[in-house]
């Protein structure tokens, strides 16, 4: 009867030690804030795509985007001290704010409305992509340690489920905003407030499902959030982590493709459809349009996450996506002008897609190439924090 009970009372350390034993899965977390970046974009996305054409007044929407990527670019500077100390989720959940604010100031855009809350946004924004950079990179090496995979095919198949999410808030947004506006061609108030209260419902979902992620421990990511951590030490350590990229010719040749990613996306966001699809579809047409680029972004997005397994993949990748690009700058440069109707409507639809493809083979690719060069320093070769400190 001992023996019996003997065993009866081992069984449970055994239990407990086999549950101790169990790696974790950090693929829950990257479903989390794929679908969280999911909400928050769509709406923020839509929103972006029609503050050139709404508020046209003084040019608030243009200067109002000048103000919120120049606040971008200054505030990424000091965003990645803010990550240390905040924690990566704690920064993700905070920088959620300001994508709040700026969709609320939408709904009375003056001024006075517009231009803190770009200023704000452009804060907030910096500090949610630098900690998402680091989250993301970090649960897939933790992920690749625990299960004993290959780092390289994880780090892509994150990157590429995120980006893929993420580019499908261009398809689902511009649906609603399509949804909302199809029978206002001329972009009343009364439409984009009911659309813009519609976002920031949206919005708000998208924070709360930020507050379920788990809290990174990784050495990588958190550091310290004591007293030791000044403005002087932060900046010194970045400049000798910035002077140590730049001496590295791997970092060089990455720089030119930020480059070009941060270009194309300007170039989408405002010139495309300003310039291209309102005079070809009115402004209802800027959700579809955009919808179709969505849509072809995140499914190129997941595929080409799905097809990454090293360099000589990604460089074949973002050389078929650089040209599916380089054709409609070509398009448009050379034999392009507004017709009327079914090519009329089809051209840009067209070019929309497109440059969908280009765009979400682009940000898989280059964040995934970083996580793979850059391992070891997650926070400063953060793909938000190179297209802002050199390319900018």
């Amino acid at each position: 009867m001992e023996s019996v009970d003997s065993r009866d009372e081992e069984a449970p350390l055994v239990a407990d030690s086999l549950q101790v034993l169990t790696p974790k899965n950090y693929t829950r977390d990257v479903h989390i804030l794929s679908c969280a970046f999911l909400l928050i974009f769509l709406a923020y996305g839509a929103a972006q795509n029609l503050e050139t054409t709404v508020n046209t007044e003084g040019n608030l929407g243009t200067i109002s985007l000048g103000i919120l990527y120049t606040s971008f670019t200054c505030f990424s500077l000091v965003a990645s001290l803010v990550v240390r100390v905040l924690g990566s989720k704690n920064a993700l959940i905070l920088g959620t704010t300001g994508y709040w604010l700026f969709v609320a100031a939408n709904l009375f855009p003056s001024w006075y409305t517009m231009v803190p809350a770009s200023l704000y946004l452009g804060f907030a924004a910096s500090i949610i992509w630098v900690g998402e950079g680091t989250y993301l990179t970090a649960a897939a090496l933790s992920h690749a340690s625990n299960h004993k995979l290959h780092e390289g095919t994880v780090i892509g198949s994150f990157n590429g489920e995120f980006w893929g999410m993420f580019a499908s808030h261009q398809f689902v947004g511009n649906l609603i905003t399509l949804a909302v506006l199809k029978d206002d061609k001329g972009g009343s108030t009364s439409g984009t407030t009911l659309l813009f209260i519609v976002f920031l419902g949206v919005i708000t979902l998208g924070t709360i499902l930020m507050c379920f992620l788990r809290k990174e421990e990784d050495k990588g990511e958190k550091e310290t959030a004591d007293a030791s951590v000044n403005f002087y030490s932060y900046l010194v350590s970045l400049s000798k982590s910035i002077t140590t990229l730049l001496a590295d010719v791997r970092m060089l040749l990455i720089i030119p493709l930020f480059a070009y990613s941060g270009l194309q996306q300007a170039f989408v966001w405002a010139e495309f459809t300003k310039e291209i699809v309102t005079p070809a579809l009115g402004v209802s047409g800027v959700g579809g349009a955009m919808a179709v680029y969505g849509a072809f972004d995140a499914i190129c997005s997941l595929a080409a996450g799905r097809l990454t397994t090293g360099l000589p993949s990604i460089t074949f990748i973002v050389s078929g996506g650089a040209i599916a690009q380089v054709v409609v700058f070509l398009w448009i440069l050379i034999n392009y002008s507004v017709t009327s109707g079914v090519l009329g409507t089809l051209y840009p639809l067209i070019m929309a897609a497109l440059l969908g493809i280009g765009d979400g083979v682009l940000n898989t690719q280059l964040s995934a190439l970083l996580g793979i060069l850059f391992k070891h320093d997650t926070v400063t070769a953060n793909p938000t924090l190179i297209r802002q400190i050199f390319v900018w």
